[in-house]
């Protein structure tokens, strides 16, 4: 059976029980549930096939699953933020001036896994679900925390490392975007200026 840590779960419209979004952070896997009874945030529910258990209860079907098997990893565009997404979700963006493995507290990390499939998909998973971009972003940085920890770095030594390129990749500016770029994280946050930079450089 595979587990997930649940990130949602709301009342479904039509009143037949609830909504159950969760992800398994080693992959990342997603799947999204249609459940008999309200689980409780941040508690885990396991899958076999479409069924769908908490506890030992099972208490609903799989109705959606997402695989970042299935996802490729773009390092060939300039990315404002150095991380995002095409608006399909099959393609992640890592900017091409970003290390692709960055040496932490003596183990490599790759940033194509912590960044670009273990922060940038799950934000843009849970984004297409409603999530406004801060509350997705939130889900997101927490996936990545828990994906380096379980490669056996603190977060902290992470973050910092991640900061240091960070400063260098801002400084440069944008020669040619993604043309299917996803452009809800700057529409959220009303950076005019990104927009403009991104829209004259795709």
């Amino acid at each position: 059976m595979e587990e997930f840590e649940i990130v949602e779960h709301v009342p479904d419209k039509s009143g037949n029980g609830f909504l159950v979004a969760a992800i398994d952070f080693k992959g990342p896997k997603y799947v999204r549930a249609l459940a008999s009874e309200e689980p409780k945030a941040y508690t885990s529910i396991r899958v076999d096939g479409d069924k769908v258990f908490y506890g030992t209860k099972e208490i609903g079907k799989v109705i959606e699953r997402k695989d970042s098997n299935l996802v490729k990893v773009s390092t060939k565009y300039d990315i404002k933020y150095t991380g995002g997404y095409s608006l399909d979700g099959k393609t992640v963006y890592l900017d091409e001036h970003f290390p692709k493995v960055l040496k932490v507290e003596g183990k490599d990390i790759s940033t194509e896994e912590s960044i670009g499939l273990h922060h940038e998909l799950p934000e843009k998973w849970m984004s297409d679900i409603g999530y406004e971009y801060p509350h997705a972003h939130q889900i997101a940085t927490g996936i990545e925390k828990k994906y380096v920890e379980f490669q056996g770095v603190t977060w902290k030594g992470y973050c910092s490392e991640v900061d240091k390129n960070l400063r260098l990749v801002y400084r440069n500016k944008l020669e040619k975007s993604p043309p299917t770029l996803d452009l809800a994280p700057y529409l959220y946050c009303r950076d005019q200026e990104a927009l403009k930079e991104i829209r004259e450089s795709k």
